[in-house]
């Protein structure tokens, strides 16, 4: 019995990504970490800044998101996002420099608290990251 999904992940320029050999899925949803498995419950959620791990038949990848939200129907993961790229592709001094900019939105009087934990977030994934 085959223990395999699909998943499409897509931002506003293309569809980023399109598996099918898809074994395990982890997304940074708002409530926490959340992996998702073969037939899984249907869900919809909202993703926050962080890393979606992806583990397949042909390996394991992972890419940083800023937002987005996460639907699971049918065995057929949907992933829709403002801001991805892969880690493996990342530069290091594009990293820097979004943590430069996110610094420097926080120090922006008008931010309020939603907003700054989500930037905080940020910062701290791509801290890791780094």
């Amino acid at each position: 019995m085959s223990e395999e999904f699909k998943v499409e992940i897509v931002n506003p320029e293309k569809s980023f990504l399109s598996k099918e050999d898809v074994t395990e899925v982890v997304v940074p949803a708002f409530e926490g970490e959340m992996g998702i498995l073969k037939d899984h419950i249907s869900i919809i959620s909202f993703l926050k800044p962080g890393i979606i791990n992806i583990q397949s038949k042909s390996g394991e990848e992972n890419f940083f998101i800023e937002d987005g939200i996460v639907e699971f129907k049918n065995n057929n993961l949907s992933i829709l996002t403002s801001s991805i790229f892969s880690l493996k592709d990342v530069d290091k001094n594009r990293i820097q420099d979004l943590i430069k900019i996110a610094e420097e939105e926080t120090k922006k009087n008008e931010i309020n608290d939603q907003a700054k934990f989500l930037i905080d977030q940020k910062i701290d994934v791509l801290r890791s990251i780094n």
